[in-house]
Parts: C-alpha cells; sequence; structure tokens
C-alpha cells in the first residue's frame, strides 16, 4: 500500500522518534491528522499538494522537499512514519546530517550534481517568498541582481563526468553556507510552520526620515536579510538610519555626533568609488578608545559584488577601533575593524574621505574591495534596535545645515568637536 499510516516497524523511525519528546510526537501526529484528512486519503498519508500549501513550499524547491521527506519513495505519498524521519534528520540531526539533508535539497534534480542552475533556482524560489509578502509592487525580475550576487559567493570544484562545467561539492556548500548564513538559516526551516517566526525569513523594517529618499540609500532589504542572518531574531525588528553621507556630509564630526546620542549596535556601509559595497556590524557603541575592543558578536560583511559574512576567528580580538583627537600615528583617527593598526580589516579616516582593507586574520576576512586602498563615495550608519525599544530613537532627518548646531553642541560636549579637524 506504499506509504501508509502503519507499515512494518522501520528502524530508521524508531531511532528518529527518540529525538522528540512525547509532546512533540504527539503535536507531530496531529498535523499529520490534518494534512492527511485533507489529503482525503482516509487518514493514511499526505499528498504534495496539501504538504506544499502548509509548509509554503512552491516551485521546484517544494517537489523536491516532498520527494525527500517521503523518503524518495514516488509514490506522492507521505506517511507519517516519513515525517518523523525527516524531522528527525532535518532538525534534530547533527550538524552534518542537517547540512547533508539541505546539500540533497538544492540538488532540485536529484542527479547528484548541484550545479549553479540549481543554486540559481533555489534563490529566486527563496527571494519571492521572503519579499513578495513584503513588496508585492516588486515583480521577480526585481532580485536577479541579488541572485547574481549570492552565486557570486560560491565555489563549484567538483568535476562531473562529461561535463566541461564543474559542480559544487558538499564542502563547497558547506562553505557558501558559512558566508550566507541567512540562505542556510531558511533552508533550514522549511519544515516549521511558514509564519513571522520562521527563522531565516524575517527581514528588518528599514526606518528614515521623510526627507530621505530610499532609492538613494545603499541598504536594500534583501542586503538587510542577508545581514541579518547573523544576528538574533530580536535584532531583526527595526533598523533605523543614523548617518547618510548624502545628507549629513562625509564628516567624522556628524557620524559621530549623530550614533552618540544612544548606545547600542550599528550597521556600517560602505560604498566605493570602485562601486564595492561592504562594512561591519558593531556590536559596541563607536566610542574613544586608544586600541582595540568589542566583543565576538561584531563581523565584517560584503554587499556587492558579491554577498559574504566574515564572522571572527578567534585569531585575535582586535575587533572594533573608534580613535578620535589622537596625535600619534600609532593610534590613527579615525574607525575601523579586525586586523592590526594601520593594516585593519576594514578602515576609515577621520577625514572621512579615505580609509583601507586587508586580508584580516580577525574576521578571516579578504580585502572587500578591488584594492586596498578605498575611497568612499557613500557612507551610512543604522541603529539596529532590539525588540521591545523600538520608537526610542530618531532616524536621520533634514539637511547639513539643519543639523549642524545642534551636531556641533552635542561634539562639544562629549570632547570630539575637533575630531577631524
Amino acid at each position: 500500500m506504499g506509504n501508509a499510516q502503519s507499515p512494518p516497524a522501520n528502524p530508521r523511525y524508531a531511532s528518529a522518534s527518540r529525538a522528540f519528546s512525547k509532546k512533540e510526537l504527539e503535536d507531530l501526529k496531529s498535523l499529520f491528522a490534518s494534512l492527511a484528512a485533507q489529503s482525503q486519503t482516509n487518514n493514511q498519508y499526505i499528498v504534495p499538494s496539501v504538504f506544499k500549501t502548509y509548509f509554503g513550499l512552491h516551485s521546484p524547491l517544494g517537489d523536491r522537499m516532498f520527494d525527500l521527506v517521503s523518503q524518495k519513495s514516488k509514490d506522492q505519498r507521505l506517511s507519517f512514519q516519513d515525517l518523523v524521519i525527516a524531522k528527525g534528520t532535518y532538525e534534530k540531526g547533527t550538524k552534518d546530517d542537517i547540512e547533508e539533508f539541505i546539500y540533497q535539497l538544492v540538488d532540485l534534480s536529484g542527479n547528484g550534481i548541484l550545479d549553479r542552475s540549481d543554486l540559481e533556482s533555489v534563490l529566486t524560489a527563496m527571494f519571492e517568498t521572503i519579499f513578495s509578502e513584503k513588496d508585492a509592487e516588486l515583480g521577480p525580475s526585481s532580485h536577479e541582481d541579488v541572485v547574481d550576487i549570492f552565486l557570486n559567493a560560491a565555489t563549484f570544484s567538483k568535476h562531473v563526468e562529461g561535463s566541461a562545467e564543474k559542480s559544487m561539492s558538499f564542502e563547497d556548500f558547506r562553505n557558501w553556507c558559512a558566508l550566507l548564513p541567512s540562505v542556510k538559516k531558511y533552508l533550514a526551516s522549511l519544515l516549521m510552520p511558514p509564519d513571522a517566526g520562521r527563522p531565516g525569513s524575517h527581514v528588518p523594517c528599514l526606518l528614515h526620515g521623510e526627507s530621505v529618499d530610499s532609492n538613494m540609500m545603499l541598504l536594500r532589504k534583501e542586503y538587510a536579510w542577508h545581514i541579518g542572518g547573523a544576528l538574533s531574531q530580536q535584532e531583526l525588528e527595526e533598523w533605523k538610519l543614523l548617518y547618510h553621507s548624502a545628507y549629513n556630509g562625509l564628516s567624522f564630526n556628524t557620524f559621530l555626533g549623530n550614533i552618540s546620542k544612544d548606545g547600542g549596535p550599528t550597521v556600517l556601509i560602505i560604498k566605493d568609488k570602485e562601486g564595492c559595497v561592504y562594512g561591519g556590524y558593531a556590536s559596541q557603541p563607536f566610542e574613544r578608545h586608544g586600541d582595540f575592543y568589542g566583543d565576538m558578536k561584531s563581523f565584517l560583511f560584503q554587499l556587492y559584488p558579491k554577498a559574504s559574512i566574515f564572522r571572527p576567528t578567534g585569531a585575535n580580538k582586535n575587533l572594533q577601533w573608534c580613535a578620535v583627537n589622537f596625535s600619534s600615528d600609532d593610534i590613527p583617527n579615525g574607525i575601523g575593524f579586525g586586523g592590526r593598526v594601520n593594516h585593519f580589516g576594514l578602515f576609515l579616516s577621520a577625514s572621512f574621505d579615505q580609509g583601507h582593507t586587508f586580508n584580516c586574520t580577525t574576521f578571516g576576512s579578504p580585502c572587500l574591495s578591488k584594492t586596498s586602498r578605498i575611497c568612499p563615495e557613500v557612507i551610512e550608519c543604522w541603529r539596529v534596535v532590539p525588540k521591545g525599544k523600538q520608537g526610542t530613537h530618531d532616524a536621520v532627518k533634514g539637511s547639513v545645515l539643519e543639523r549642524f548646531k545642534e551636531d556641533r553642541h552635542m561634539l562639544n560636549m562629549v570632547g570630539l568637536a575637533n575630531s577631524s579637524e
């Protein structure tokens, strides 16, 4: 009878069921009974259409997930034992088990060859699902350029017999997921109910003043989703624009004045004159120090022409840098992340018109731009507002002149007024 609900005892089922609590198994039985009833199969099994509708899985990704969860039975029937075995591996398994399952999942054709077209289809399906409800006016083609920057982070090193094209090995895939934690979070949560709490689906609400043209912002929603993959769910509620060089000028004074009004983590984004976009997440406030500081939550990232995140490796504790009004060459004035003095992973001088980015053992990151010496064209800084503290911060508003007196007063109060002069 194929995948009926009461087949002979399956040792894999017995092993998988031990990973669940009694309550979890009861909940799974209730879910199965509900979906089997909707499938009109006399409560014996779940059909693909009901499965994909409930979990919000459409396109080839939904077909492939059903194939894997039903143990590749090809009879279009998903039994209760199948569901327990799949969730036991996909959600309760070891890190290797979970990554192997996801690796098979993105091999949409199931032929053991994971190529660029598979990843492109998966990413397109992901973005259409994540952003379609949030941006109904955007069509599927709106995400094509973002799909490309995620693909640009992938490596294909596995030789394919009879083909000049290489495919993605399991190790390639694991490295790709490490660079793109949002992708892994999303692909690892597809058997959870498709609600607002599903990991990998949350996009921060980006807030800015009414006078700020959203088309001028570097931080797109897709970029925020990418950066948010390295953050907790509580840090994905609201991000507020504190500084934008087009409105505030390329001014270290104004930058420090804007971000000093309240503490908390920030996202710094730079677009340089080479067209590259990258930045860093500062888990601690940018405050005057004569040495490195910060904690292991900080990280560097790339947004264009490829997307990547580089978290601390533990090689050293040279995480954040913020030097103001020092006169020694050994303490360069400006802000930065990682590396060592005068050889940072990312550094902006106090003049805000130059900086550098080098290979960095602190984050295991490469040079983030085309060249190590950078000339910023646009600089943005966003406040990450933790859950429960929304509505307590002011976003960027007004022109440079409108804010100058207020910023100057703030800088005088904290002794930073001449930091870039």
